[in-house]
């Protein structure tokens, strides 16, 4: 008679959605309290992101300028930067920056893999791969700089090793210097997209390890069948977010070659800070932005359609 009474009241107090299989909706209160929280965050990106990006878009079909009156030019920007061989050369290098991302990838995998182990020392070595992270990009480059020199350290310890016979200009030779440029980006990149795998290999349930160690399967097997599927989602928004800092390289030609030599370092983000603050051609540069800012939606939703996660 007891069970039956209780089972009786705990009827009446479930709600009548939750007996009728539907999950409870939010109230209107808590979903108010919840907008609340949120609208300073969305009115700082209103004021500082939403609306610099949808102004620029629209001046980059004027001819905006300071001192003179702004008129609707249509597609005219846009022709012109294409028909320049600067802004051309510097789309070529943003898309050549993407060769790179399967390496930090790849790389940022791997050190977090090798740094999950428990092992003497480790939290020294994590530490280390991060610091590039939190170094100044004007500090990076004072260092690379000097590395990159034709009497600097990297040409000496090569000549050391007799590896090269004469010094490697890696930042005067308009053939090599990019892939240098690409180096110190992957370098500084590397740490951070490492912690990124480190949180979610250690978010991989030990119990499933534990099931397939029973089952016979040896450390590679594991890896690929249980930790790399598990690693889907991370993999997905590192992918993503290398690719964007890739298309959007600038910080680093700017300390190392300000575009040089030969213009050949120059990106499409490089151009349009060129453009935009170097010779006031203000509606070229925010052409040019508009450009980078489509391939990189473009690429980041092919990336979204290629490594989407698997429903589970």
């Amino acid at each position: 008679m007891r069970d039956d009474r209780t089972a009786t009241t705990a009827r009446a107090a479930t709600p009548a959605a939750v007996q009728a299989g539907r999950a409870p909706s939010a109230s209107p209160r808590a979903g108010l309290t919840a907008w609340l929280f949120l609208a300073p965050a969305l009115a700082l990106l209103a004021v500082f992101s939403f609306w610099p990006v949808a102004f620029g878009s629209l001046l980059a079909f004027t001819d905006y300028s300071l001192i003179r009156e702004t008129h609707w030019v249509g597609l005219d920007n846009f022709r012109t930067i294409f028909d320049n061989e600067m802004f051309v050369t510097g789309l070529k290098n943003s898309l050549l920056f993407l060769l790179m991302v399967p390496f930090v990838q790849i790389g940022a995998l791997g050190l977090a893999v090798l740094v999950n182990n428990k092992l003497p020392g480790i939290r020294y070595f994590r530490a280390a791969f991060y610091v590039p992270v939190v170094t100044t990009v004007s500090v990076v480059g004072i260092m690379w700089g000097f590395m990159f020199h034709e009497q600097g350290t990297l040409n000496y310890v090569l000549q050391t090793l007799q590896l090269i016979n004469a010094p490697i200009g890696w930042l005067s030779n308009d053939t090599i210097a990019l892939f240098a440029i690409m180096f110190v980006t992957l370098w500084r990149g590397l740490g951070w997209y490492m912690v990124m795998y480190l949180a979610a290999l250690q978010a991989v349930p030990a119990d499933m390890q534990e099931a397939a160690i029973l089952d016979g399967a040896n450390r590679w097997q594991r890896f690929w069948k249980i930790t790399v599927p598990m690693l889907r989602p991370t993999i997905m928004v590192c992918s993503i977010l290398s690719v964007l800092a890739a298309l959007k390289a600038y910080q680093e030609v700017d300390v190392l070659t300000q575009g040089g030599p030969m213009n050949s370092t120059f990106t499409g983000l490089y151009y349009a800070y060129d453009q935009g603050l170097k010779h006031l051609k203000l509606p070229r540069a925010l052409a040019a932005s508009f450009v980078v800012s489509i391939f990189c939606i473009g690429i980041a939703l092919l990336c979204l359609r290629w490594i989407k996660p698997k429903h589970r």
